[in-house]
């Protein structure tokens, strides 16, 4: 199951604050799955994985009003929620992974193995 899911993510811009940290996530989840895209668009990317055609996704260092409808629309859908940080809001953070509840464990697996 997890060999046919497609993830979504975004690669920073500006400052490139993180790109060394979404490249190795990139590079470490890429051999497992079927594939990750950039949409450029975190609210589209939070509703995709809320209506299925993705099956999770990842950003740090999200704006709030990127994110905020998303986030509810995933919750209300089923999906799992975390900040990057398990233990953190991603309301606060900015950063969030979500997917499906059948892969979210391996999913967040990949990518916080740091």
């Amino acid at each position: 199951m997890f060999g046919s899911a497609l993830f979504g993510t975004g690669v920073p811009f500006g400052t490139m604050a993180h790109i060394e940290d979404t490249t190795s996530q990139i590079a470490r989840l890429m051999p497992h799955c079927a594939g990750i895209r950039r949409m450029g668009s975190a609210a589209l990317d939070l509703a995709y994985v809320a209506c299925g055609r993705l099956d999770g996704f990842w950003e740090r260092r999200l704006q709030l009003w990127d994110i905020a409808a998303g986030l509810l629309i995933l919750r209300e859908a089923g999906a799992v929620v975390e900040g990057f940080d398990s233990l953190e809001s991603p309301e606060i953070s900015g950063s969030v992974v979500c997917a499906n509840k059948a892969l979210f464990a391996e999913f967040s697996g990949y990518l916080r193995a740091d």
